[in-house]
């Protein structure tokens, strides 16, 4: 769904603009907390799902001048590699580490992400991380939401980064 143009005249930018920015944020965040640094964007061309099955989802919501949502959802075996590498140690199960870290994830995202959309972002705050875990579930963030979901890829697994966002 493409982001109502009033809402892009009030942060200033284009969709393409924007998306661009956002893609740079989650590449960035990954280089300097996980040390991933061939994370891939791909286009997405098949309809965004919210239902996941085997995945994590980090979320953390954002109040203020644009009240909305970032949402990381992560297959579980990714998860626990990103963690792995972010933690320097070998995690083998979903457990609070790969909570925290998933949780933490989403927070530095969602902090990046909120430098787009006001300038210097202090006028929108950020809740904690709030993490779903399941082998069967659905996400809604609710109606008269705008979003952009950005897929990315490392070798092996996908995942995606999601922006909900009301004026």
């Amino acid at each position: 769904m493409a982001m109502k143009s009033d809402t892009l005249a009030a942060i200033h930018m284009t969709e393409e603009e924007l998306v661009k920015s956002l893609i740079k944020d989650v590449q960035d965040v990954f280089i300097n907390m996980v040390g991933v640094e061939d994370l891939m964007h791909l286009p997405i061309q098949i309809d965004v799902t919210t239902h996941f099955k085997d995945c994590l989802t980090s979320m953390v919501g954002l109040a203020g001048t644009y009240n909305g949502l970032v949402s990381v959802h992560i297959p579980w075996q990714l998860a626990i590699s990103f963690t792995s590498l972010m933690l320097g140690m070998e995690v083998t199960e979903i457990d609070d580490d790969v909570n925290d870290a998933m949780g933490e994830i989403a927070n530095m995202i969602a902090g990046s992400f909120k430098q787009h959309l006001s300038k210097g972002g202090s006028d929108i705050q950020l809740s904690t991380p709030s993490i779903v875990n399941g082998a069967d579930y659905v996400v809604s963030s609710g109606n008269n939401l705008e979003n952009i979901t950005l897929k990315f890829a490392t070798e092996d697994e996908w995942f995606m980064v999601a922006l909900s966002i009301e004026e």
